[in-house]
């Protein structure tokens, strides 16, 4: 076989190889449009006790439960779904702040707290206070001054449910109940897990 005809084989089982490939490439698509996550029900009720979600149709979970809320001005609800302490360290406070009214809500900036520039529209306002020993613990920072937590809430449409986070240092292992604060909400006692 002549180095022509060699130059031939493989250009043609290059292009054969090409041919496969887009012809796969073309069959991942498709014309599915992705499914949107379905928002949790603002419609829940506030009693003391932990509440349990239902799964969505679309099969999506929103947080299996609820172990505080409490109330903010115009409307505004703050739902913690949980407080966890990992292994390294910290405390992460985890929950959903939903405007239950009928108009935007765009007061977000009194909940930075002191906070100015590093971290705008946060929730870097929030602490957790041990009362068994008495500490009062702030929203971790990075060394740049920007907040361990949810940056960029500057507003909260009617009806609509934004996700939030803060992390913490972790109170000593045998606190189990820390009280949770954020400007403009009453203060509400939250149990820790982990």
């Amino acid at each position: 076989m002549s180095i022509r005809q060699k130059v031939k084989v493989r250009g043609g089982a290059a292009v054969a190889v090409a041919a496969v490939l887009a012809l796969t490439l073309a069959g991942c698509g498709g014309d599915e449009k992705p499914k949107e996550p379905e928002k949790p029900s603002s419609s829940q009720s506030q009693g003391s006790a932990p509440q349990k979600s239902t799964p969505s149709a679309g099969g999506n979970t929103a947080p299996a439960e609820v172990i505080a809320t409490t109330q903010g001005q115009s409307g505004i609800v703050l739902e913690i779904n949980s407080a966890t302490r990992d292994q390294d360290g910290y405390l992460t406070v985890n929950g959903q702040i939903k405007n239950t009214g009928s108009t935007p809500f765009a007061q977000t900036a009194a909940w930075r707290g002191d906070e100015k520039t590093a971290s705008p529209a946060s929730v870097a306002g929030a602490t957790i206070v041990d009362n068994a020993g008495k500490k009062r613990y702030y929203v971790l920072r990075d060394t740049e001054g920007r907040c361990a937590c949810t940056t960029g809430l500057l507003v909260i449409k009617a009806g609509e449910s934004v996700p939030f986070f803060a992390q913490f240092p972790a109170p000593p292992t045998t606190t189990t109940d820390v009280v949770f604060g954020l400007p403009t909400f009453a203060a509400t006692p939250i149990k820790i897990s982990g």
